[in-house]
């Protein structure tokens, strides 16, 4: 199982009137976005090339002045799976997450990872049940030990569990009722559940992950 493209940066605000933009990049070292050749939008159908600028801003070819580079404002930038190497041993490409079956340990099956974030305390699989219930599970070695991309599926250890109640998803914004800065913080976790430790690593698809 892996994803066709890979999300490694988004197109932030003009800067100044010569169409330079603001660029979020989501590769270890920002500046490598520039090196991958063309990267495309979400639908596939846009391809921009870009030039790496100090200061995380970017030139695009073909964009000259403030209006056209206001109109590219929010677009995701993707590049094809081909062009980057593959992930080291523990290290996995965030795209890749999405869609896997989560199961306990008996075989019982607990839902489908939906998302993937990192809010400053390590990167969390947000996992759905058939019911629609949410729960949130550190994606560390302890809490996720077996993971499985060609069977399309991951074991978890749910010790370490997040519940996600209706008014703590609404309070954080996780519940699509209000944008949620990259820096918004957790719903409340239970007491007792420490920083996840041993977090694996990702790459791309996001802030929680670097190429």
């Amino acid at each position: 199982m892996g994803a066709e493209r890979i999300l490694v940066g988004e197109i932030g605000r003009p800067h100044g009137v010569r169409g330079l933009v603001k660029l979020q990049s989501f590769t270890a070292d920002p500046k490598a976005i520039a090196g991958y050749g063309p990267l495309s939008d979400e639908s596939g159908k846009q391809r921009f090339v870009l030039e790496w600028l100090p200061g995380g801003l970017a030139r695009i070819e073909g964009v000259s002045d403030r209006d056209a580079a206001q109109k590219l404002t929010g677009t995701r930038l993707y590049v094809a799976r081909e062009a980057l190497p593959a992930p080291d041993e523990e290290e996995f490409y965030l795209a890749d997450l999405i869609g896997l079956a989560a199961f306990e340990a008996t075989g019982e099956a607990v839902g489908e990872v939906v998302s993937v974030d990192d809010y400053g305390a390590g990167p969390f699989l947000t996992i759905r049940a058939d019911d629609g219930a949410e729960r949130l599970v550190p994606f560390t070695r302890a809490a996720v030990p077996v993971i499985e991309l060609a069977a399309g599926k991951l074991i978890l250890a749910l010790v370490e569990e997040l519940e996600v109640p209706p008014e703590a998803e609404a309070e954080a914004g996780l519940d699509g009722s209000r944008e949620v800065p990259d820096t918004a913080p957790l719903p409340r976790r239970r007491p007792g559940i420490d920083r996840p430790k041993s977090p694996r690593r990702l790459r791309g698809g996001g802030p929680g992950g670097g190429l």
